[in-house]
């Protein structure tokens, strides 16, 4: 972020996006400010994993403009757009099974140390970068909980922490907004509550979080506000509570 600019969080508006006769964004317009942890609603096929993905870049808007503390990402591509602060997880993890807990993180910083021939070429810069990355990697494996299984193959860990690890290989991107992607979905017992207990955390530290969900009481326990999503369109937004109890929606959701 620019010196002088104030951090405005996440600013879509007018965003829009069909596939033939498919429409996944029609229209939307939502701003997440710092500090605040939005929940999107809405039952499968409402365009909520592919508003993430217009978002973060990894499908280009026909129309619209993304934003994120004032500087325009539309154009630009997913990593660029994590690299300025936009981090998301995954329905689907994307872990990489055979690697530790570790190393799954150390692959995430917004610039990994080796990626560029000009680091290889300056070893001592490239050794320096590498600590770093180790010293962050080990404040967010505390942070998340995870220190303790740190050097355990992914494979072995079960998959509600998988689903941490998720979160917490996010963290090391630094991020100024983070988009979850169900990351409740078969997760239970103390990986629950440490997931809440972190996403809790990351608002508490001025990060703006945008959550897609199923698990209606974690939208509502953990949520600022509830934004109800149905064929790609924005239809209602507030009080998740107040949003749960419409009958209109209600009915959208379940289709009964």
């Amino acid at each position: 972020m620019s010196a002088g600019l104030e951090a405005t969080g996440l600013e879509v508006t007018g965003l829009c996006k069909r596939f033939g006769g498919i429409v996944v964004a029609d229209a939307i317009d939502l701003a997440i400010p710092p500090g605040r942890v939005v929940g999107l609603i809405g039952p499968n096929g409402a365009g909520k994993t592919s508003f993430f993905n217009l978002v973060a870049g990894m499908v280009r808007a026909d129309a619209g403009r993304v934003r994120l503390d004032g500087t325009d990402l539309t154009r630009l591509p997913g990593y660029s757009r994590a690299r300025l602060g936009l981090a998301r997880t995954w329905q689907n993890l994307r872990l990489f099974p055979s690697l530790s807990v570790l190393d799954n993180l150390l692959i995430a910083p917004r610039r990994y140390p080796g990626e560029s021939l000009a680091a290889l070429l300056r070893p001592a810069r490239l050794r320096s970068a590498e600590y770093q990355a180790r010293e962050r990697a080990a404040s967010v494996l505390e942070r998340t909980g995870l220190a303790a299984i740190a050097h355990h193959p992914v494979a072995d860990v079960p998959f509600g922490q998988q689903k941490l690890i998720g979160v917490a290989r996010a963290l090391m991107n630094d991020p100024r907004c983070l988009l979850l992607d169900e990351p409740m979905a078969g997760v239970e017992g103390a990986a629950y509550g440490a997931i809440q207990r972190v996403v809790r955390d990351l608002a508490a530290a001025g990060i703006a979080i945008c959550v897609v969900e199923h698990n209606v009481a974690f939208i509502r326990d953990l949520c600022d506000e509830g934004v109800f999503m149905f064929a790609g369109r924005v239809l209602a937004r507030g009080e998740v509570g107040t949003l749960i109890a419409d009958p209109r929606l209600t009915e959208l959701y379940f289709g009964t």
